[in-house]
């Protein structure tokens, strides 16, 4: 068995239904948790989001929103202000360029601020179904201890490399799954190696 097949094999059976954990009901608010979620854990957004989008359920509320109030409801997060800002930008130019909706283009995504290639990656791939594989630390993590990348690999370089590793029909759901292999089994300290079925192939029991 090929070593894609046996890495998409092992992670089906492990996570078939791999999700996104950020919740939203949009892609507006998809795309701003998304933005929210830097340097941050999905569960910490998610405790903040609703109010959030309570108060603001689109581009030309958030628009429209004081900092100061906007600062308020996602201090727990961290890097408040900066995202604070940013979100408020994105909104505005939503509202001004692009009649309030999130646009496809990845190109216009990424002149968002705050949204670079990985936010604008896992926006392109959940809510347009465009092939994408976002890189974010946990992806970066077992894709190295797979053996699909080195250690000294920057992100471009993963996501190239797995993008060329696996099919293309197969990226969306593998970042799903890349993503809770890392967080949940996968870890960075202290991964459960117990009943891994890639023991054969894993750098870090190397």
């Amino acid at each position: 068995m090929k070593k894609a097949d046996l890495i998409i094999n092992g992670l089906d059976k492990l996570y078939p239904d791999a999700h996104c954990e950020l919740n939203h009901r949009s892609h507006f608010e998809l795309l701003i948790a998304v933005v929210l979620s830097a340097q941050t854990t999905d569960e910490r957004v998610n405790s903040v989001t609703p109010e959030l989008f309570n108060k603001y359920p689109d581009a030309f509320r958030l628009a429209k929103a004081r900092l100061a109030d906007v600062e308020k409801i996602i201090k727990p997060i961290g890097l408040y202000h900066n995202k604070a800002i940013n979100i408020i930008g994105i909104a505005k130019k939503l509202a001004e360029d692009f009649a309030g909706e999130v646009p496809e283009e990845r190109e216009k995504l990424e002149s968002l601020p705050g949204v670079g290639r990985k936010s604008a990656n896992v926006i392109l791939s959940n809510c347009f179904d465009v092939p994408a594989f976002a890189v974010d630390t946990h992806v970066s993590r077992v894709s190295k201890r797979l053996g699909i990348a080195e250690e000294e690999d920057e992100v471009g370089e993963i996501e190239k490399k797995l993008m060329k590793f696996f099919p293309e029909d197969k990226w969306g759901k593998l970042h799903h799954q890349f993503i809770f292999f890392g967080r949940y089994k996968c870890k960075a300290k202290k991964p459960d190696c117990t009943d891994c079925p890639f023991k054969k192939i894993c750098t870090y029991l190397a």
